[in-house]
């Protein structure tokens, strides 16, 4: 889910922008906000589309690097907090241990009613913090029975560095990043 507080935010920094223009107030700063406001959506929108993507299926496959040995093992969990791609795991797993030995991952989701398919190559990133941890529990209540955002096993990782392929049997393939 969208961070909510941010976009009321920006919404309300949009609304201004609007009447400082109608009203002929400062269009120079009104419509630098506005342009901003669109870059950031726009920005936004390959994450979102990705995440909604994985949302989809309901799960997806993640491959890590176990030294020379790749390993592919099902994930469920995605979340966006804070404009960032959030999955996470428990530290106690191999697959955490493999992520933070190389931090470079690959996932692959399919549609399969729909004949499509998405691959991602990203670089994870640890975040210890106690709200990310909340933020992904909250979004995936099932988890809170092996999980707390206080113990020390829950691992959230948000995705940098993305390279999203959108693929199908019948179309071009469509690549987005951020």
């Amino acid at each position: 889910m969208f961070n909510f507080k941010i976009i009321e935010m920006r919404k309300k920094i949009y609304l201004l922008s609007v009447l400082l223009l109608v009203a002929g107030l400062s269009n120079t700063w009104a419509s630098d906000i506005v342009d901003i406001l669109k870059t950031e959506s726009e920005e936004e929108q390959p994450m979102q589309e990705v995440y909604d993507f994985l949302k989809k299926c309901g799960h997806y496959f993640i491959a890590t690097a176990d030294g020379d040995q790749p390993r592919v093992r099902p994930f469920g969990t995605a979340a966006i907090f804070e404009g960032k791609l959030y999955i996470q795991t428990g530290k106690k797993k191999n697959v955490s241990r493999q992520m933070r030995a190389n931090p470079k991952i690959e996932i692959c989701a399919l549609d399969l009613p729909a004949g499509k398919w998405l691959r991602i190559a990203a670089t994870v990133v640890t975040d210890d913090r106690r709200e990310a941890k909340q933020h992904m529990l909250d979004q995936h209540p099932e988890l809170k029975s092996t999980y707390s955002a206080d113990d020390d096993n829950t691992h959230v990782l948000y995705l940098k560095e993305v390279t999203a392929t959108f693929s199908s049997f019948t179309g071009e393939p469509k690549e987005v990043k951020f």
